[in-house]
């Protein structure tokens, strides 16, 4: 019987639903005649991704949102970058209830068509890149138990940051807290449907020159599909010197591993119409899966020269370790262990012209991952013989520069250039005297971008931004030649591109409303091509278009109540045929993975001084799984409620809080496989799912 039609009583599902209602009835209860702790007023929204110098989002001179994070009183486990990220218009950010794939993210259609990790979107924690060199990053790394908070920047300026910027998203930890006489500590629990479990732990304190946190956490899960149990851990450390004045020194420490995360695959139209959990016969067969360790350490050093003039400089490194069982058994298992690292640095100076600020910045930055790579046959989900063994090899060296030029009260010119070099190199130790199989290829790409901002009024804000980037393939898209051939394809070309955006933000008492329209004109997008044994190959395709329409609003009414509102228009579009993995696409047709029309809608009642409730919506128009757009996932539209409770036990600050996603238990594919070779294109999202915790501070 299919598991959607019967499921068995077990505490792991049935206990969510009883410690719910209990939550409900302490939730509800009257409040104690005690003093309560208000909540903290909204943070001011700063940041620092358009010009590399905090300012207020108003005011920066392009599309760019800045979610704050509180990670006490946020009702929600707080595992996944989708559950704090759906108000921002431009991004899709898909859990795909497959942690063997991490999440699927895209900025303005560019990322779509990644199957693993992230593409065409740049991440940065805490200044330190989440993205490697071959522009291939890592969205599960990032810690969201101390986060502060996450900006978005879209369009023209996120070029500046380099290879893969489609897009940059960066997370900024929480600084320490200033408590001299003890520190802060924090726990907190949580489980919810499926058998998710999580528990966390901090500790965080110390002085006006010297202060730390360490952030400890553990999720689990069955899995809302059969054959998708995942485990996750992580440890997140910060420490803030400030040896003087004028110097703050800044260490990370990030431990991650993923010891279990079955990949049950997508499903056909068929298997998901029929039974949207259930497990593709071959995942089982070849215990399809993935584990990852990961180690990583940077420091971040902020040294004002004088009151004009400050100099930034990151250094970074780490080590991960991959081991994926795939569902084929010639080279059906990839082991990977790469160690990496980075240095940069840039130099800020601010002046006056004619009484008028002027900013400029200049930097450097060298990134290099060494990695070697092993292929084995997959016997059941065992090693069996040896069929790849590679050393490869990337490495970026960039140097840019910006200047921000606020040449009248109310014009502010914006202008920089990126250079920017990406070598990758392929030692072949399988086939060592077979010199075809080894080698190396190098792109170089100049990105200028110009920009202007007029500042209307002090509730008005309008912008307009043009420049140009590029996107190499990664070291997996390389992997694999056409036709079966060994050695890696470095054939395949680096996409460029030219974007343009015109946008306007507007301030009005409590509301705030900002909106943008963007193009994106791509050369050599990078596709699918014919496959051979399973793998996944790539070719270029000549020229593609981006355009669309970003639309947010926010309001904080008085009596707290909080509303906001996000929609994005993304007509994305081959503008020239070419032959893929399937066969002929001509002109016109839409690029799969990028839905049309997407909107979010919430709203976050104070229902009393310490209750709070809230009510979210997602709509999304259908979206095209392949480049022959023969078949769409169906659109859709689901709700989600949340409810929490802040109280105060034995001197200690809690929390309790509950949520229920897909509250009408809609059937829907929550993410899409692009242009995969089984017609397997479709990822199930979870059904009705509780989740119920307990935060504490004390």
């Amino acid at each position: 019987m299919p598991r959607a039609a019967f499921a068995p009583f077990t505490p792991a599902r049935h206990g969510v639903s009883l410690a719910c209602a209990a939550f409900l009835a302490i939730a509800l209860a009257p409040v104690k005649s005690q003093a309560q702790e208000s909540a903290n007023p909204a943070l001011q929204e700063v940041v620092v991704s358009a010009s590399r110098a905090e300012q207020r989002r108003f005011d920066a001179p392009g599309a760019i949102d800045a979610v704050q994070v509180d990670p006490f009183r946020t009702a929600s486990p707080l595992v996944n970058l989708s559950e704090l990220m759906g108000s921002v218009p431009g991004l899709q950010i898909r859990d795909r209830q497959n942690f063997a794939q991490d999440l699927q993210v895209s900025v303005r259609g560019f990322g779509t068509r990644s199957t693993f990790g992230v593409r065409g979107v740049r991440i940065l924690v805490d200044g330190i890149p989440a993205t490697m060199p071959d522009g291939q990053g890592q969205a599960a790394t990032a810690s969201l138990t101390s986060a502060k908070r996450i900006e978005l920047l879209r369009g023209p300026l996120a070029q500046l940051y380099g290879n893969a910027a489609g897009g940059v998203l960066q997370v900024f930890t929480k600084d320490p807290p200033v408590t001299p006489d003890k520190p802060e500590y924090s726990l907190s629990a949580g489980a919810g449907s499926d058998g998710q479990r999580r528990i966390a732990a901090g500790i965080a304190g110390g002085s006006d020159t010297l202060g730390g946190l360490l952030d400890a956490s553990r999720y689990s899960t069955d899995g809302f599909r059969d054959h998708s149990a995942a485990r996750r851990e992580q440890l997140n450390a910060k420490v803030v010197a400030k040896p003087s004045a004028d110097t703050t020194l800044t260490g990370i420490v990030n431990l991650f591993r993923q010891p279990l995360a079955e990949d049950p695959l997508g499903l056909t139209r068929s298997q998901f119409q029929q039974n949207p959990r259930q497990v593709v016969p071959g995942a089982i067969t070849f215990n399809t899966r993935k584990t990852i360790e990961q180690d990583q350490a940077g420091l971040v050093v902020e040294h004002k020269l004088t009151a004009s003039d400050t100099l930034n400089a990151r250094l970074y490194g780490g080590t991960r370790k991959v081991d994926q069982k795939l569902a084929f058994q010639t080279n059906g298992v990839v082991n990977l262990d790469r160690s990496y690292g980075g240095v940069g640095a840039s130099w800020t100076h601010a002046m006056q012209v004619n009484q008028l600020p002027v900013r400029w910045t200049v930097g450097v930055e060298a990134d290099q991952l060494r990695e070697t790579r092993k292929g084995f046959d997959n016997l059941a989900g065992n090693n069996g013989a040896l069929r790849r063994n590679e050393d490869d090899t990337a490495r970026n060296n960039d140097v840019f520069g910006q200047l921000d030029w606020t040449f009248s009260p109310d014009w502010q010119a914006i202008a920089g250039v990126r250079a920017s070099r990406v070598k990758f190199s392929v030692d072949d130790r399988f086939n060592p005297a077979a010199s075809s199989t080894s080698g190396s290829v190098e792109y170089r790409n100049t990105s200028p971008v110009i920009g202007l901002v007029w500042h209307a009024a002090e509730t008005l804000n309008v912008y307009a931004n043009l420049g140009t980037g590029f996107e190499t393939p990664t070291l997996a898209e390389s992997a694999y030649r056409p036709g079966g051939a060994p050695g890696p394809n470095f054939a395949l070309k680096a996409s460029k591109s030219t974007q343009g955006e015109i946008g306007v933000k507007l301030r009005s008492g409590p509301h705030s409303f900002d909106a943008a329209l963007f193009e994106a004109r791509s050369k050599d997008e990078i596709v699918s091509s014919l496959s051979s044994g399973g793998r996944a190959i790539f070719q270029n395709a000549d020229k593609t278009t981006r355009r669309g329409l970003e639309a947010s609003w926010s309001a904080h009414w008085t009596g707290g109540l909080d509303t906001r509102l996000a929609y994005t228009l993304l007509d994305a579009r081959f503008e020239s045929a070419y032959t893929g993995a399937q066969g002929p696409v001509p002109v016109g047709n839409r690029l799969p993975g990028a839905p049309r029309h997407s909107l979010f809608a919430d709203v976050q009642a104070s229902i009393t001084e310490s209750v709070k409730a809230g009510l979210e919506t997602r709509l999304e128009s259908k979206t095209y799984v392949n480049d022959l757009n023969t078949d769409a996932a169906p659109g859709y539209a689901v709700f989600n409620a949340s409810l929490s409770r802040e109280f105060r036990f034995n001197g200690a600050k809690m929390l309790l809080y509950g949520r229920i996603d897909n509250l009408l238990d809609k059937t829907y594919a929550g993410s899409v496989i692009v242009n995969d070779n089984n017609a397997r294109y479709f990822e199930a999202a979870a059904g009705r799912r509780l989740f119920v915790g307990v935060r504490s501070k004390f």
